[in-house]
């Protein structure tokens, strides 16, 4: 049974649900409440997705409606956010960068990460705000000093959705171009719709999708990567300590605005991303206010 992980509710009350095929294969939601207060890094510890099934199975789920509701997160604010850049070959290539021999590695601020169909904001001064949709790891437990790929893979609780928003003026150019201040702004990590189990899906060879304003961006597979998810936990585990419910997003494959063929995000546009088996993301892009504080609270629902 594949399973997709959620929160739902308003920004900052999220409750925790599943979603799961009923026996005619029809989708439905169940409330997680029974189980956890939240879907974090202890629920993941914990054995929650093996919890999870055992209490479907047995029926001790509560049905629920989804409808008209927010989605939020699909793993509440994580303790990391780490990101990879350049790994996919083709993206190097359009970056005008030469391949990687080792992961490139930086972090995000957690108060980055956004829901999935939240509205996004364009910073104040922001002349060229970029797309990448990326594979994204959550860890489900702690992971330091691994032995190798295959032992990595059994510190991954599953997979989603994320959008890594840059803004290449900020990232790249000059003496103060840094990845750290390009890729920090408000609500730049949209991450969701769900979390599936990693048992539940095959990460090496998933069809990633941008689309802008119905215009297709990106359109690649995750076999383009350089670093597949296992190198990559094993790899940062050698320099950090992994813990449940840290989120790591793998890099984006080319078709971004930075390649010069497609101009940068403006107000008014949607960006829709998807990756199969994952799900789609929709976001509609507005002008930030200086000055103004950064919204709490999205207007955005699955719809």
């Amino acid at each position: 049974m594949t399973l997709k992980f959620a929160r739902l509710g308003t920004a900052g009350n999220e409750q925790p649900a599943v979603i799961a095929q009923d026996a005619n294969g029809a989708e439905k939601y169940y409330s997680l409440a029974s189980l956890t207060t939240d879907i974090d890094g202890g629920f993941l510890a914990s054995d929650g997705i093996a919890r999870t099934r055992e209490a479907l199975e047995s029926g001790k789920l509560k049905e629920i409606s989804a409808e008209g509701v927010r989605v939020g997160t699909p793993v509440a604010r994580p303790g990391n956010v780490i990101a990879i850049g350049l790994n996919y070959t083709a993206h190097a290539a359009e970056s005008g960068a030469t391949p990687p021999e080792v992961p490139v590695v930086f972090l995000k601020p957690t108060n980055t990460i956004s829901g999935p169909f939240d509205a996004a904001p364009i910073p104040p001064s922001s002349e060229k705000y970029d797309w990448e949709v990326e594979l994204a790891i959550v860890i489900g437990k702690e992971a330091s000093y691994l032995s190798s790929a295959s032992e990595a893979a059994n510190h991954i609780a599953g997979y989603a959705v994320a959008n890594d928003l840059s803004e290449r003026d900020y990232q790249i150019p000059g003496a103060a171009g840094q990845w750290t201040k390009g890729k920090s702004l408000p609500g730049s990590t949209p991450l969701g719709p769900w979390l599936v189990p990693a048992d539940d899906i095959e990460p090496g060879n998933l069809r990633l999708q941008t689309l802008v304003n119905g215009e297709s961006r990106q359109d690649s597979s995750t076999s383009d990567m350089i670093f597949d998810p296992a190198t990559i936990v094993h790899h940062l585990s050698q320099y950090m300590v992994l813990e449940p419910g840290d989120v790591i997003i793998t890099g984006t494959p080319e078709g971004v605005a930075l390649s010069g063929r497609f101009p940068f995000i403006q107000p008014g546009d949607v960006i829709e991303l998807e990756i199969d088996g994952l799900g789609r993301q929709r976001q509609e892009y507005y002008r930030a206010v200086a000055g103004a504080a950064h919204p709490v609270s999205f207007v955005g629902t699955n719809a």
